[in-house]
C-alpha cells in the first residue's frame, strides 16, 4: 500500500497520514531482502532488518492494544512487553510473516486510535499523563528513527552484495 502525502486538512488526518507513511517507510527498508539478509547482524545490538519490523509490531501493541485499549497481554495479537523481547524473531518466522504481523498490528492500532480524540489522556507509569496526540506523534518518531536505522542496514547489506 502506498499512502499519498496529505499536506492540508485536519490535524488528525495529517498526523495519521504521517504515521502511515512512516510505517510504510520502515517496511520499505526490508522489501526484497532474503530471509538470510534480513537476519544479518551488522551492529552490536539486537538490531537487524527483520527485528526492526518485529519491534515496530510490538510497539504498536504496547501503545494501542495494551495502553489505550487496556488489553491484557493474552488478548494482544503478539508480544507486548516493554523489553528487549520486542526484537526477538523466532527461527521459523520469515520476513514476510513479520511484515504481515506489523501490518496486522498497525490496522488494529488504527481501529483503537479511532475510538479516541486527540485530546483524550491516560496516565502512563513511565511518561506520566499522555494524550492520544502525543502517542501518535511518539509512534511517528519511533518509526521514522527505525526507518533510518533500516536504511543504514539496507545500505550495508546492498553494498556487501555488490562486492
Amino acid at each position: 500500500m502506498v499512502t499519498n502525502t496529505i499536506t492540508t486538512g485536519s490535524e488528525r488526518a495529517i498526523i495519521e497520514n504521517t504515521l502511515d507513511r512512516n510505517r510504510e517507510a520502515l517496511i520499505a527498508t526490508v522489501r526484497g531482502l532474503s530471509d538470510v539478509d534480513a537476519r544479518r547482524r551488522l551492529v552490536a545490538s539486537l538490531t537487524t532488518p527483520i527485528s526492526l519490523i518485529k519491534h515496530a509490531a510490538a510497539a504498536e501493541r504496547i501503545w494501542f492494544q495494551r495502553f489505550w485499549a487496556g488489553l491484557d497481554e493474552a488478548e494482544c495479537d503478539g508480544y507486548s512487553e516493554r523489553d528487549e523481547g520486542t526484537f526477538a524473531v523466532a527461527e521459523d518466522e520469515s520476513l514476510a510473516d513479520v511484515i504481515v504481523e506489523f501490518e496486522r498490528a498497525s490496522r488494529r492500532s488504527r481501529a483503537i486510535a479511532a475510538g479516541f480524540d486527540l485530546e483524550d489522556t491516560k496516565h502512563n507509569p513511565r511518561e506520566g499523563t499522555v494524550s492520544m496526540r502525543w502517542t501518535l506523534l511518539a509512534m511517528i518518531e519511533e518509526f521514522a528513527r527505525h526507518a533510518g536505522h533500516g536504511d543504514i542496514l539496507r545500505e550495508q547489506i546492498d553494498q556487501t552484495a555488490s562486492l
